[in-house]
């Protein structure tokens, strides 16, 4: 794909907007991440707490997931994301406030990490919707492909921030600074041609609840089984928020400094990720199941890394392999289903995807301060390397059997990670 066709969604004036607020939302979420997990490991000198913040953002998603699908594919998308973000702009300055105190309990941090993950759960499956909104079904992949791509580009510029404001504003700076960026998206929705916006149709009234989505999920077996594998790599192999703050402050000896640096490689290996999968016109089954293998073979690895930059070299394929998992999984699962059902779909995969932090989060942080985090990261890559032939071997049965693998060689291009 040459240049100027992976650049095509930029003709629309609604995906400018949108992508300039993305650019700008999630360098803020990632400063507001990096800050509150040192701010917790700081407080705690603990790993197994820094899982805790996790699992308080990812339960509200699992409990409340379903219904915030349902309202996805019922209230029109722009309103309910206008909604969210400003919610969530007011959560994180109320954040900034809390940090700006006199340090104390965590209890604070974690009750608005459960109230930011209830926001998230009733509005990130309009939010999903709404970026197939933006482009259209002709430009959607590319779409999704630049998307992912910003973000990716925006986590590094989030990290290497936060490794500036903190030292200059303090941890309080950088919850100050997300809460100011949901302001580019909150502009962006107000500026939007609302004649030029693609609307996805409605579910009919006969479905539209939230067992219609959990039907449709349960008699698509490709669709269960590859959340299985997206579960397995999001618990266990993914959790480096845990991992890479446990193996700075322990084996590594890098401090804050040195998870700072390594959360950069990280967000490096995403962008070469999104540009490697932005490149491909399709992303076939098989590269997701070799990426996975490769993914986890890599976490085993890098377990046994002697020194910092070693360790930080890993983490490059490895989130380059995360970045390829993650848009074809989600890719499928916005394409190849019906479109008065996405939102649904959408809240199924997110259900799956904070189950995953929920579960993987406090278990990571839980073998690092019990078997040390080298072991844990061993242990953990070899699970996943598991998982994904087990879900190899159950989709070539399906493929074999009956025939209810839709299009698995040929897989449209990637998901964006929305602001």
């Amino acid at each position: 794909m040459d240049m100027p066709a992976m650049l095509r969604s930029l003709r629309h004036h609604n995906y400018r907007l949108w992508a300039v607020a993305d650019l700008i939302s999630v360098t803020g979420t990632w400063m507001q991440v990096l800050a509150l997990n040192w701010l917790i490991l700081t407080l705690t000198h603990s790993a197994t707490s820094v899982g805790m913040g996790l699992v308080l953002q990812a339960l509200p998603t699992m409990l409340l997931g379903p219904w915030g699908g349902v309202i996805a594919d019922r209230l029109p998308a722009r309103r309910v994301v206008l909604a969210g973000q400003i919610a969530q702009a007011g959560l994180s300055t109320l954040l900034a406030v809390l940090a700006a105190g006199p340090p104390g309990s965590i209890s604070g941090l974690y009750a608005i990490s459960f109230v930011s993950g209830m926001v998230t759960a009733l509005t990130s499956p309009a939010l999903g919707r709404f970026g197939g909104e933006v482009v259209g079904p002709d430009d959607l992949s590319n779409g999704l492909a630049l998307g992912s791509l910003l973000s990716s580009g925006a986590r590094i510029l989030g990290m290497s921030l936060a490794g500036v404001v903190i030292p200059l504003a303090g941890v309080p700076g950088a919850f100050a600074a997300n809460a100011a960026s949901f302001g580019a998206v909150i502009v962006a929705l107000l500026l939007m041609r609302t004649r030029e916006l693609h609307v996805l149709p409605p579910g009919a009234p006969s479905e539209r609840g939230v067992a219609a989505g959990f039907r449709h999920v349960l008699r698509t077996p490709w669709m269960l089984v590859t959340l299985f594998l997206a579960f397995m790599l999001g618990s266990l192999g993914r959790n480096y928020q845990v991992t890479m703050a446990a193996m700075s402050q322990g084996p590594l000896h890098g401090g804050a400094a040195g998870y700072g640096a390594l959360s950069v490689a990280f967000a490096v290996g995403t962008v070469l990720g999104g540009a490697y999968a932005a490149a491909r016109a399709r992303l076939p089954l098989r590269l997701l199941l070799v990426t996975a293998f490769l993914c986890s073979i890599g976490q085993l690895l890098s377990g046994a890394a002697p020194n910092l930059a070693t360790f930080g070299a890993l983490m490059l394929p490895v989130a380059a392999s995360a970045v390829l998992i993650d848009t074809t999984v989600s890719t499928r699962v916005q394409l190849d289903n019906p479109g008065h059902l996405r939102g649904r779909v959408i809240a199924a995969q997110g259900m799956v995807g904070a189950a995953s932090g929920a579960v993987g989060g406090p278990l990571l942080g839980y073998l690092c301060d019990t078997l040390g985090p080298r072991a844990a990261l061993m242990l953990a890559g070899t699970a996943c390397a598991l998982a994904t032939v087990a879900a190899a071997w159950a989709l070539a049965r399906l493929r074999a059997g009956r025939g209810l693998l839709p299009r698995l060689a040929a897989v449209p291009a990637p998901e964006s990670a929305a602001p």
